[in-house]
């Protein structure tokens, strides 16, 4: 996480953090890809039945539902199309306190095939670092300064 933006570092850890307290007994698995960082949490370390996960941008952190599509989100806060995966974009680690969002996290554990399980000790698991891969942090000052705070002001001042 150093090699990303302090302000994207610092939300990246406190959405672990929360997550952690969340979903204890959960393996975290850790791809640092081509794109992104990501850690998924899951029953065990197959990436087939991780649960949750998030993933690191250079401006922002994403926190994605991996069974998202068939989850009920009368809020509409999910974003997404793809056929299994939707996510959330976290401009804080407090999103993760909205009403919305826990019960998402709810259903998602409900759901899953294999349960967590809670008297297990904390696990990382490292599956992959990509050889190559995109810059970590953004390229120019304002795409700095975007991800620093201004661009989750920026996106609350366009929401309706």
């Amino acid at each position: 996480m150093a090699r990303y933006d302090p302000a994207v570092a610092a939300v990246a850890r406190a959405v672990l953090r929360r997550l952690r307290a969340r979903l204890p007994g959960a393996v975290e698995i850790v791809y640092d890809n081509y794109n992104a960082l990501v850690i998924g949490f899951g029953p065990t370390d197959r990436t087939s039945e991780a649960i949750l996960s998030i993933a690191l941008y250079p401006r922002w952190v994403s926190l994605f539902f991996l069974r998202g599509a068939v989850l009920p989100d009368p809020e509409r806060v999910l974003k997404g199309s793809g056929s299994r995966v939707r996510h959330v974009v976290l401009d804080d680690a407090k999103v993760l306190d909205r009403p919305a969002i826990r019960v998402l996290i709810g259903h998602a554990l409900a759901n899953s095939p294999k349960p967590l399980d809670a008297g297990r000790v904390h696990r990382m698991v490292v599956k992959s670092v990509s050889a190559k891969q995109r810059p970590r942090r953004p390229r120019d000052v304002k795409s700095a300064r975007a991800s620093s705070g201004e661009l989750g002001a920026a996106r609350r001042r366009k929401s309706p």
